[in-house]
Order: C-alpha cells, then structure tokens, then sequence
C-alpha cells in the first residue's frame, strides 16, 4: 500500500510515488495549504501532508491542523479527508477567538 498521495482537482487522494509526490508538489504548491489564518501574531495552519501519518490502518491519514503561537501553541490534530481538515481547521480557531474576540482574523 502507498505512503504517498497526491490530490486530484477535487481534493480526493490518489496513491502515488515519492518521486511522483514530489512532482506534483511543485506543481501544485496552492493544494498543500488548505488554509492558514492569523489572529494577531497566532497562526492557524492546515496542510495536506502527501505522506500516510496513519501507521496503523487503512485509513490514510493525509492533512494536518497546527496552532503556532499562543496558550494552544503546538496543537495538532489530523485528519483522514479534506472535508474533515476544514472543519478541523474552525475547530482550531474557535480555541483561539475563545480567548482573543477582540483580534482580528486574517
């Protein structure tokens, strides 16, 4: 079974090589953020990660939500579809705004 992927026009995975990863990386640099906002000097990143973070199953596990910055600095939390790494992604600044309703997000 693969341990990389690339995404298709509508964010599915499709198996791949590394050196076929690494292609389509280059190619396509828009796809590997899926989102990345900032409230105030706190960023919330979420990324496809193009290698299977899932060890154990069959269930790739391809995007990643992190905070950098802040009380929730370093959290982490992934995800097994695209559709589940947005949410992720609001969950993530729904921790934030929390605490900081008076920043704005960009």
């Amino acid at each position: 079974m693969s341990k990389w992927y690339i995404l298709d026009d509508e964010n599915n995975p499709v198996p791949s090589t590394i050196t076929e990863y690494l292609k389509w990386e280059e190619s396509n640099p828009e796809k590997r953020i899926v989102k990345q906002e900032y409230i105030g000097d706190i960023r919330v990143s979420t990324v496809f990660l193009g290698l299977d973070h899932a060890w154990i199953g069959e269930t790739p596990i391809l995007w990643e939500t992190m905070i950098f910055g802040g009380e929730y600095d370093q959290y982490q939390v992934r995800y097994t579809s695209y559709d589940a790494a947005l949410q992720g992604h609001e969950i993530a600044l729904s921790l934030i705004k929390t605490n900081k309703d008076d920043e704005e997000i960009i």
